[in-house]
C-alpha cells in the first residue's frame, strides 16, 4: 500500500497579535471543536508527541485563538427545548441606552447569545427557555427595565444546523 505524498505546509498565517501558525495547529483547532480530549490522544492524533502538542495548544491559548474549553448541554435534556430569537430596535442610539441594555441582557440567564447588527434591527438575542409562559416573563421583565422602540419575536420551529466550531482555514 502506497502513501500519498504529503502536502507542502501552507504559509504560515499570523493572527492579530502577530503570532503565526501552520496546519497543524489548524489540524490540533478542528479536533478539538470536534470534541475535547486528552493531549496524548489529541497528540497521536496529529502525528506529535505529547509535549509539542501542548506547546501548540498553550501557544494558541496564549494567542486567545482558544478562548476556553467548555461542554456542549442538550437543551432538550436541560429543560429548555423552545429557542427564541428577539430583534430589538433601540429608542435611540446613545451610549447610556446601550450600557443599560447590556446591564439587563446579563441579569437574565434565558438570553444566550446577544448581538449588535446593522440594519433595521439594532440587537438580536437569542433565547432559550421551557416554555411560552416562561417567555412571557422575560419579555415583561425586559419591557419593565428599560424602553425599546419595537420588539419583534420568533420561535424556532427546528434547528436546521448548530455548531460551536469555527472555520479555521483562515487561521
Amino acid at each position: 500500500m502506497t502513501q500519498s505524498p504529503k502536502k507542502p505546509p501552507e504559509a504560515r498565517r499570523r493572527v492579530p497579535d502577530g503570532s503565526a501558525f501552520d496546519d497543524i495547529d489548524r489540524q490540533i483547532l478542528d479536533l478539538l471543536q470536534e470534541r475535547d480530549r486528552p493531549v496524548a490522544v489529541l497528540a497521536e492524533e496529529i502525528g506529535l508527541s505529547q509535549t509539542p502538542c501542548w506547546r501548540r495548544i498553550r501557544k494558541l491559548e496564549e494567542a486567545g485563538v482558544i478562548r476556553g474549553r467548555v461542554t456542549l448541554v442538550d437543551p432538550r435534556n436541560a429543560g429548555v427545548p423552545l429557542t427564541i430569537f428577539i430583534g430589538v430596535t433601540a429608542p435611540r442610539h446613545e451610549m447610556a441606552w446601550l450600557t443599560s441594555f447590556r446591564s439587563l441582557i446579563d441579569g437574565i440567564p434565558e438570553i444566550v447569545e446577544a448581538y449588535r447588527l446593522t440594519g433595521s434591527v439594532d440587537y438580536i438575542l437569542k433565547v432559550m427557555v421551557p416554555d411560552i409562559e416562561t417567555f412571557d416573563h422575560v419579555y415583561k421583565s425586559m419591557i419593565e427595565q428599560l424602553e425599546f422602540s419595537q420588539i419583534n419575536s420568533s420561535i424556532s420551529m427546528e434547528e436546521l444546523k448548530f455548531t460551536t466550531s469555527v472555520p479555521t482555514k483562515y487561521l
